[in-house]
């Protein structure tokens, strides 16, 4: 490997690490949040499912549209570390061990999920219909077939707010593309793919794919343009910083909120977009939704 290439690797790995550091505050600086402990569960980061597994060796999950979160026995957190203020009854309800999953309310319903979650004073009525969807155990040793199965024995069926998000196998590429034409056309996001024999891995993990009709990914805000004519006055697009250092812009996808109250600099976004030019930049970037709080 050249000189160049692995300066250009170093350079991505610590645009990632910066682009999933602590959230970001209007005047660019990072906000401070408690540390999480040592032994606090990382987690397992999903990559885009481009045929690089045989599907018949993954067990294979609806990709629910909602917040990440950890749950290390005592305290929920998101996946930046800052606990989530959920109340003390969705807590208690919680097993006394390491899992790792999803609070979610629904197809669709991301946005007053997003509100509920941001709340720093939790409602225990706007909890009630918030479902911790559990898809691994961070913590635990073996193969990810044998963590389904530890975990189906902690969480009970039934037993809500906590769910073990259902899993299934497919034969190939044919039963895979069928599956996931049933979840998009019933309102759903996409799949995952998890190989079942892998370990579990804090981090980036090429055992863990995500399956969409269209990609998307995150990416750092670094700059504002006004907009022109009926926009004038108000954002017309941000100016954002990809995980390999790569900066484009993004204009389509804003809605009247963000235009009027623009992401901040240094906050995180996730985008949507087709595939990739010769030049490496994403093809026809439409902004999705802001992550800097998580």
């Amino acid at each position: 490997m050249s000189m160049g290439s692995i300066a250009l690797r170093r350079r991505a790995v610590l645009a990632l690490a910066s682009s999933l550091a602590l959230p970001r505050r209007a005047d660019g600086r990072a906000k401070t949040a408690e540390a999480p402990p040592s032994n606090a569960p990382v987690p397992e980061l999903a990559g885009v499912y481009r045929g690089q597994l045989d599907p018949a060796l993954c067990l294979v999950s609806e990709k629910y549209d909602g917040v990440r979160a950890l749950w290390d026995g005592r305290e929920l957190r998101h996946r930046s570390g800052r606990p989530v203020a959920a109340p003390r009854s969705f807590l208690a309800a919680l097993p006394n061990e390491p899992l790792d999953g999803e609070l979610w309310l629904g197809r669709g319903r991301f946005e007053p999920l997003s509100a509920i979650v941001r709340r720093s004073a939790p409602s225990e009525r706007d909890w009630l219909d918030v479902r911790y969807m559990v898809f691994d155990q961070p913590l635990a040793s073996g193969t990810f077939e044998s963590r389904l199965a530890r975990l189906a024995a902690v969480v009970r069926t039934g037993a809500a707010p906590v769910e073990l998000a259902p899993q299934f196998r497919v034969a190939g590429p044919a039963e895979l593309d069928a599956a996931l034409a049933r979840v998009v056309d019933g309102g759903g996001e996409g799949l995952m793919l998890h190989l079942g024999s892998a370990p579990h891995v804090g981090g980036r993990s090429v055992a863990l794919l995500k399956l969409k009709p269209s990609l998307d990914a995150e990416a750092r805000v670094v700059g504002h343009r006004t907009g022109n004519g009926r926009l004038r006055d108000q954002l017309g697009a941000i100016e954002v910083e990809s995980a390999d250092g790569r900066r484009f812009w993004i204009g389509s996808g804003l809605g009247e909120r963000e235009r009027r109250e623009p992401p901040p600099i240094g906050s995180l976004v996730t985008y949507r977009y087709r595939d990739l030019t010769s030049g490496g930049l994403p093809r026809f970037a439409t902004y999705l939704r802001r992550h800097d709080d998580w």
